[in-house]
């Protein structure tokens, strides 16, 4: 059985931020397959419904016996009921392996910031390290998470 990591290897900023979750960009079929095996059980997409994809992600999710869970973000959607959506997935996944994905993982550490400082106690430098770690480029995704964890703290 692959480990989390081995199962997202070759995709974009392919990262393990925490326990139980893995991030990156947009995930083939053979990383759905191995990520599958190595015991992901909820597939958290940031994209947008109608970006250009090289597979049917969410049919093939839902062959594989997994969850999948579509947050679109984009430049409209930075608002909290937005960062509330993903945040509630991870904070109800218990002892799930979650992967959250966007296209490059840009997205993905924007979201992340919240989580890291409100749930799991980071300091705001290492977490915007760790949301650089995982793909983040954006200063208008790095500006929502923060704003969005200076008004929820």
């Amino acid at each position: 059985m692959p480990t989390l990591l081995e199962a997202i290897s070759g995709v974009a900023n392919a990262c393990q931020p925490i326990t139980g979750l893995v991030t990156g960009g947009q995930p083939g079929t053979s990383q759905l397959e191995a990520m599958k095996a190595a015991g992901v059980s909820v597939i958290l997409d940031l994209r947008e419904p109608m970006e250009p994809r090289p597979i049917d992600e969410p049919a093939k999710v839902a062959e594989l016996g997994m969850e999948y869970v579509n947050v679109p973000i984009s430049s409209g959607r930075l608002n909290d009921a937005t960062l509330e959506r993903i945040l509630k997935v991870l904070r109800d996944k218990g002892e799930k392996q979650v992967f959250m994905h966007c296209g490059s993982g840009n997205r993905v550490g924007g979201a992340l910031i919240a989580h890291l400082m409100l749930d799991q106690g980071m300091e705001e430098e290492d977490a915007v390290a760790t949301a650089m770690k995982v793909g983040l480029r954006s200063a208008e995704y790095l500006e929502w998470g923060l704003d969005y964890v200076r008004r929820h703290s």
